[in-house]
């Protein structure tokens, strides 16, 4: 009798997950997801490609001039947006450009600021006080900017570099008094801020994901958040997984280069693991391509969607 007992209730157990498996392979697109081998994989990211109006072949940047154009290209290629490399002195046509995005189905991920510090020679920890003025205000232009395009910022370079052999406490309040100037004016905007981690070789002040994250939540800046890129992290964190579920929900925006900063698919990196990492903490922001145009931005710009798509669809074991 026991062991009559015993198969029934194995062909019960059995029959139970045969139908939580089917249940789960019932699963449509109506909720957004996809499943692949027992797991949901997300499917509802958006994808998003670096663009400026001029930069120089040596720049992680896949299409270059018009932005309309840009905007163009980017939906051929099954992007669902672009992020603008851009000085805040530019004149854009908005409603030329709201018309090309409403006919494409595309939209700007982000623009981003390292211009005002390359070329505009400012930043926002300076010693200087009239250079932080020029820096917050550029900053503050850039933020109107995206508000008129219903998009955010990305505040890379303008942070500014800490100088050598000094104490890195007041240029911290320095950058903590200036960003919070600017918190309040973006969070009235609607408008978020992304503070990049930059590898160590290009700079010494945020290199990592849990030094940003401590940063923002002691300094109390709500509408600030972290940006990381794939190709940083490659050099400076241990675990890029644990850097990103470290940020948690503070994390607002990624951008997606292999270790070579070639187009993902390109090296060594596993974007699973990465795109797993996104799953778990429940991102809800672009998936944006910032590498090399190698061999050129088209192809760079094909074979990256392709990739992270193909990593979105496999399960990981």
């Amino acid at each position: 009798m026991k062991t009559v007992a015993k198969s029934k209730k194995r062909k019960h157990n059995r029959q139970n997950k045969k139908h939580k498996l089917k249940n789960v392979k019932n699963t449509t697109d109506s909720d957004n997801s996809k499943v692949e081998g027992g797991y949901v994989l997300m499917t509802n990211w958006k994808f998003a490609l670096s663009t400026a109006d001029e930069a120089d072949g040596s720049a992680p940047i896949l299409l270059r001039g018009d932005i309309t154009d840009n905007l163009i290209q980017a939906a051929k290629l099954g992007y669902h947006a672009i992020e603008i490399h851009t000085r805040e002195t530019v004149r854009w046509d908005y409603s030329a450009l709201a018309k090309t995005m409403a006919e494409h189905s595309v939209k700007i991920s982000a623009i981003v600021t390292g211009r005002l510090c390359t070329e505009g020679k400012v930043n926002l920890i300076d010693d200087i006080p009239y250079v932080t003025q020029s820096a917050v205000e550029g900053m503050k232009k850039y933020i109107d900017m995206a508000q008129r395009m219903k998009t955010d910022i990305v505040v890379g370079w303008v942070k500014g570099r800490l100088p050598e052999k000094t104490s890195a406490g007041r240029y911290l309040d320095r950058l903590a008094y200036h960003l919070g100037i600017l918190n309040e004016y973006a969070g009235e905007r609607n408008v978020k801020i992304h503070l990049e981690v930059i590898n160590r070789y290009e700079t010494n002040l945020f290199n990592t994901a849990a030094e940003t994250v401590a940063f923002i939540q002691k300094n109390h800046l709500d509408n600030c958040y972290v940006h990381l890129d794939t190709f940083h992290m490659g050099i400076d964190e241990t675990d890029p997984a644990h850097a990103i579920r470290c940020c948690g929900d503070k994390l607002g925006y990624m951008h997606f280069a292999d270790n070579s900063r070639g187009y993902p698919g390109s090296g060594q990196f596993n974007f699973r693991t990465i795109l797993n990492a996104l799953k778990d903490i429940e991102y809800q922001g672009y998936l944006s391509v910032e590498c090399l145009p190698k061999p050129d931005g088209i192809t760079a710009a094909r074979m990256a969607i392709s990739h992270l798509t193909d990593c979105m669809n496999t399960p990981i074991f």
